[in-house]
């Protein structure tokens, strides 16, 4: 694709490398094929490739953003399929964020939209105002078929409202800064990233990767001072929220690296895993440029870091069939497809996997929330995939995905669990429940 970005232009180093992504798109359209809004919406400019247009169009221009523009880049779920598809190796990721960066500097939204946002900003990311909200989202829960009208706001609201759990679970003591020694010999010794909202809505999974690591001999270190990896800000394009945030973490876990050391940082929310191994391109201009990408080239996956040091089941086969639902954020934006499904082989489970799980589930950080409409269409084909499989549990390594699907019959919970059951932990409740109601 030809550019004709100004030497001036092109010194902002942001816009620098939105050019270098540009030239790189040929215009083949592969990853309309593979992109959720444009299978369900028809539209060009609700494809990569029209939004790539779009983009262009307005980087190039120097422009405010317009409604049209801002519409459309919202409705790309940053599902990165397209990335995957892509036999140009155009970095989508990189230019949809810059995207979305220069439409919160150049463009006023309506007032609710706003105020949705700067809510989200200030809530989600925050563990304490995010339980605060959902016990007041638990008692409106019951009203949220009520609320009233059919406008973008209402079903916002509506969505908000049903995302809601139907309980809160109380805070869990192995959050807080320590260390979590190794049994037996220790063979490593990993850092771990507790999250935002994760550790709210299911501290169940933070509690299995430490006891699962701890068993295997890996020392877990809870470092003081991290918090959340700055994903939810940065897409939507909040980039001085979202850089505090990451700097806090890159603060933190420097001087665990520089005094004991570190083998790992382990992450067991994939969307936080693919922002925490992004570091280093987003600190790339900043004075923390060379501690980010020591920290962004520590970031593994929980699945990695089982592979790595050599996971191995102490029960016997359960038999459960699971419908392994490949998260987006891992498939596509980590390039990590094998490790799950051969660790949940490995530990005994037969493993299938749904039709089209390239396709988002819908759930996107904040898109549930923000785009109500087709996330709940993503939603509804996804979960009708997964039922076809015969399944009796779900399993995905991102927090979001869990929330998007676990309403449905079958119960979702996280790869991690499933492993550390198999291994001597605890049978994971939902689990649990729903084999005491068969």
């Amino acid at each position: 694709m030809q550019t004709t970005f100004s030497p001036a232009q092109l010194a902002d180093p942001d816009t620098a490398e939105s050019n270098r992504i540009l030239r790189t798109c040929v215009h083949c359209g592969m990853c309309t094929a593979t992109c959720p809004t444009f299978l369900l919406l028809g539209d060009e400019l609700d494809s990569p490739r029209g939004r790539i247009y779009l983009i262009k169009d307005m980087l190039e221009g120097g422009q405010p953003a317009t409604e049209q523009v801002v519409r459309h880049v919202d409705r790309c779920l940053s599902c990165l399929s397209c990335m995957t598809t892509c036999p140009s190796g155009v970095h989508y990721m990189h230019l949809v964020d810059h995207a979305r960066a220069y439409i919160e500097q150049t463009y006023t939204r309506p007032w609710p939209e706003r105020a949705l946002r700067r809510v989200l900003s200030f809530v989600l990311p925050h563990p304490a105002r995010f339980r605060l909200a959902l016990v007041g989202a638990w008692f409106a829960r019951p009203f949220a078929r009520f609320v009233p009208g059919a406008s973008l706001t209402a079903q916002r609201m509506r969505a908000m409202l049903r995302l809601a759990p139907a309980s809160v679970p109380s805070p869990s003591a192995i959050e807080r800064p320590r260390v979590h020694r190794a049994e037996g010999a220790r063979r490593g010794r990993v850092g771990i990233l507790m999250g935002c909202a994760q550790q709210v809505l299911a501290p169940s999974i933070n509690e299995a990767t430490i006891r699962l690591l701890t068993r295997m001999g890996i020392e877990v270190v809870v470092t003081k001072g991290q918090g959340c990896c700055g994903a939810l800000d940065h897409h939507m394009g909040h980039h001085d929220p979202a850089m505090r945030l990451a700097r806090a973490n890159i603060a933190a876990w420097t001087a665990e690296i520089e005094g004991e050391g570190l083998d790992a940082i382990v992450v067991n929310a994939s969307g936080c895993g693919t922002t925490l191994k992004d570091y280093g391109h987003m600190f790339r201009e900043e004075p923390e440029a060379a501690a980010a990408a020591r920290v962004a080239s520590l970031a593994a996956d929980i699945t990695e870091v089982l592979t790595r040091f050599g996971y191995a089941p102490a029960r016997a086969a359960s038999g459960i069939t699971v419908a392994y639902h490949a998260a987006c954020s891992l498939q596509h934006g980590q390039k990590i497809t094998a490790e799950p499904k051969a660790l949940l082989k490995m530990a005994g489970f037969n493993v299938r996997e749904p039709a089209e799980g390239h396709i988002c589930c819908g759930s996107a950080g904040t898109y549930n929330i923000l785009q109500p409409e087709i996330a709940g269409q993503l939603k509804a084909r996804k979960q009708a995939n997964i039922a076809r499989t015969g399944a009796a549990v779900i399993a995905s390594g991102n927090i979001g995905c869990l929330t998007q699907l676990g309403d449905g019959a079958m119960p979702a919970v996280h790869t991690v669990e499933l492993l550390d059951w198999m291994a001597g932990g605890p049978e994971p409740a939902a689990v649990a429940r729903a084999r005491t109601a068969a």
